[in-house]
């Protein structure tokens, strides 16, 4: 029995797969900053320790498993080679683990978490398996019949796996640290859609996933009558969203999801058609109806009557999503962004987008720009998106209170970065005016 090491725990896909290792009877421990992190509870309640980094950490009987943020330059990565231990980087372990299963891998540009999350619910509840969310969360089973797993396209990590299924959500041109266009990125998606082994589920509204060639068979799902899976009849209801599956032009059944917004009822389609193709009766399809959604998408609460709302959205088309279904869910609310950039080279990248994204909210606050462990500066600031977005304010964490103004509205913290920090400052706030 060898004891597994996570270089780097904290990390979402780190600390889902760690949790999956634990649950699945294996050893397991690791290293990370001392910051807390919100991954970590889910880590202290299974008792998976979490050390301070130190080539000390390593033994020479560990298999060491190190996140794709630290370079070879770590300090537990050079005493991992030293003592000559099994080393492996995140994505390459992830794809000798999943040979064990049926696989299913959840990628795109967005909504691979929220579609992770919402298959892995409805199968769990019919059969035993494995899933790693990109929210940190990892369950791990002895007896697995799927192992379904969200699959990152960014620096083409995901071409370590190889899987059974894939269902792809779109194809976007985002991470510009890396990916040089558009173009690049859909070569990055073929080259995926290469390594499939059974079939791939992929939207077909997106103009393109439709540009990929396949050598296995393609089930298409979206809103236009074209696709073999097609959302009729959409109704918003007080309980989410209403709407009619139709299989290649028949009436298959009626679903229900407790979310608002076509994104979500895409993502409900493509769990849809990949449970149908594995014959799973629709009465346990919809189980969808009772999904509680994933970390940090759209995590809602209610604050001395504002409904403050927790989102990872990062780029353009993620931030216009999250207010399309703010606005459907609560039609008669002001909706308030307060954005946090993710990285300069993004943020440069997209910022006329952002801006028009923005600008779909009643008001808008921004952050500093977050930059991340590969990029620490750049030359842009904050203010040259704030200059886009006419009535836009800088939010400083020292004087979140100023949010309080707006009674009766839907304030949405978005951000791939440390945005969480403005909220719990601004929770604070609150709670001390409701006590005082």
């Amino acid at each position: 029995m060898t004891t597994y090491h996570f270089i780097g725990i904290k990390g979402t896909g780190m600390s889902a797969l760690a949790q999956i290792l634990h649950d699945s009877g294996e050893k397991v421990q690791g290293s990370d900053y001392e910051k807390k992190f919100f991954t970590q509870e889910a880590l202290e309640e299974k008792q998976i320790p979490i050390l301070a980094f130190s080539e000390s950490n390593i033994k020479k009987e560990y298999t060491v498993i190190a996140g794709n943020a630290f370079s070879d330059e770590h300090i537990e990565i050079q005493e991992a080679k030293r003592l000559g231990c099994t080393f492996y980087r995140y994505h390459e372990f992830l794809g000798e683990w999943l040979k064990q299963y049926t696989s299913i891998a959840v990628t795109g540009a967005h909504g691979k978490t929220s579609t992770t999350g919402l298959l892995a619910h409805v199968l769990d509840e019919t059969f035993p398996i494995s899933y790693l969310i990109g929210d940190g969360t990892g369950n791990g089973h002895v007896d697995s019949q799927y192992f379904v797993f969200e699959a990152c396209e960014y620096r083409r990590h995901f071409l370590s796996y190889e899987p059974d299924y894939a269902i792809m959500t779109n194809i976007d041109f985002d991470h510009p640290d890396y990916f040089t266009s558009l173009d690049d990125v859909v070569d990055a998606f073929q080259s995926m859609a290469d390594r499939v082994k059974k079939c791939i589920i992929a939207c077909g509204d997106d103009e393109e996933l439709q540009k990929i060639h396949t050598k296995v068979p393609v089930i298409y799902y979206g809103f236009a009558a074209t696709n073999d899976f097609q959302a009729q009849n959409v109704q918003e209801t007080k309980n989410g969203t209403q709407f009619d599956v139709f299989v290649r032009n028949t009436y298959y059944d009626t679903f229900t999801i407790p979310m608002y917004g076509n994104h979500h009822i895409l993502n409900a389609l493509s769990v849809i058609a990949i449970c149908h193709y594995e014959g799973i009766q629709a009465a346990d399809i919809k189980n969808l109806s009772t999904f509680k959604g994933v970390k940090r998408r759209f995590s809602e609460k209610e604050i001395a009557g504002q409904v403050i709302i927790d989102d990872y959205a990062h780029h353009p088309r993620e931030i216009t999503a999250t207010i399309e279904s703010a606005r459907k869910k609560y039609p008669n609310k002001q909706v308030v962004a307060v954005f946090q950039p993710h990285t300069f080279t993004r943020t440069k990248t997209f910022l006329q987008e952002f801006a028009d994204s923005l600008n779909e909210a009643d008001s808008v606050y921004l952050c500093d720009i977050f930059g991340s462990a590969r990029e620490e500066s750049g030359q842009l600031t904050i203010n040259d998106l704030q200059q886009l977005i006419s009535g836009s304010e800088i939010l400083e964490l020292s004087q979140t209170e100023v949010l309080q103004q707006y009674k009766d509205s839907v304030v949405i913290f978005m951000g791939a970065g440390d945005i969480q920090k403005f909220q719990k400052a601004y929770e604070e706030t609150l709670k001390n005016s409701i006590n005082n």
